[in-house]
């Protein structure tokens, strides 16, 4: 009987429910950082703020900084409200992603969120990315403008991650949608991950492919991050084993897709701030991976951007998008 009890504290702990179809969290309890995080890196480059429930991290010439939860993950809803650093950030990269690269080295899972510096007088941007299985040569990137200034004050970005889709949103706005297809095979992310959160220099890409870089006459680049939400299905580091959570009560409550309003929202969005995805990269696929959906639209915005990229062109002025570090797509325009 004891066993029996102990099983079943064991699901309820570790089974949560997703309640998010709307991409909120504001039903969802806030950690406190030690209730769900560690140090990862950047020794006094961290401090935490507010009872707890509040944390900076700081790029200097020394280094950055960085935190990552406590436990494994395999499907949730995952969340922070960030303020990002101001002024001349360019070759700053804030990271607000899920990843298992340290267990799994050569076929890692990842979902990301990147924010990329820029020079005084531009915006920061936003950079989406996902791999799975060790996909690293096919970049899934999509980066994006934000119609707010993110250094000003917090915004909510968040991460909805289960069996068959992927779902990234920014202040309750999806901004992006990844379907699993059978073509995908292991490309979708399938095995657990911790959810990380970093700053650190990227100057050899992140900012016109490099040309301008971190100027740390302006250091201390501060982000800071507050409304920390973990809420998934945790795993067991040793055994890699997980309740599925698929009781009744959490199978009514996961997302079973986009509402029409949301999708509404979400087309404005990439209408309007949209500025690359791979899909439409005509010099580094001839054809689309073949998860893409293509918008004759989104496509004929994307060429009027960037005619070399997305038309085809054979002059190639820019320079290609590669992974740099753990990280990703080099970003080639302000």
């Amino acid at each position: 009987m004891a066993k029996l009890v102990n099983l079943f504290v064991h699901v309820l702990l570790t089974c949560c429910v997703l309640v998010l179809a709307s991409g909120s969290s504001g039903n969802l309890p806030i950690l406190s950082f030690d209730e769900g995080y560690s140090h990862l890196f950047g020794e006094n480059n961290l401090m935490i703020h507010k009872d707890g429930k509040s944390v900076h991290i700081s790029l200097d010439e020394r280094t950055g900084a960085g935190f990552v939860s406590q436990d494994l993950y395999l499907h949730g809803f995952f969340s922070a409200s960030i303020k990002l650093p101001a002024d001349y950030t360019a070759g700053v990269v804030v990271a607000f992603y899920m990843s298992n690269g340290d267990i799994y080295e050569k076929n890692h899972d990842e979902l990301d969120f990147e924010f990329l510096g820029n020079i005084r007088g531009k915006d920061w941007r936003i950079q989406t990315n996902i791999y799975g299985n060790g996909s690293t040569s096919v970049g899934r990137e999509e980066r994006y403008g934000l119609w707010f200034d993110p250094s000003e004050d917090f915004h909510q970005y968040s991460i909805l991650w289960t069996e068959n889709q992927i779902i990234f949103y920014v202040d309750n706005v999806p901004i992006r949608e990844i379907k699993r297809t059978k073509a995908m095979g292991g490309d979708f992310p399938s095995k657990p991950m911790s959810l990380y959160s970093t700053i650190w220099d990227g100057s050899d890409w992140a900012t016109n492919g490099g040309k301008y870089r971190v100027n740390y006459k302006y250091a201390p680049y501060v982000a800071e991050f507050s409304e920390l939400v973990l809420h998934g299905c945790t795993v067991d580091p040793i055994e890699q084993s997980s309740t599925k959570c698929d009781n009744a009560q959490s199978s009514k409550s996961i997302p079973t897709g986009i509402t029409s309003e949301q999708r509404a929202k979400m087309e404005g969005f990439r209408k309007k701030h949209m500025q690359y995805s791979y899909c439409y990269d005509k010099i580094r696929y001839k054809a689309p991976p073949s998860e893409c959906v293509i918008d004759p639209r989104e496509a004929e915005r994307l060429r009027g951007f960037d005619p070399v990229t997305f038309g085809g062109s054979r002059r190639r002025h820019g320079k290609r998008h590669h992974r740099s570090r753990s990280s990703r797509a080099e970003a080639t325009s302000i």
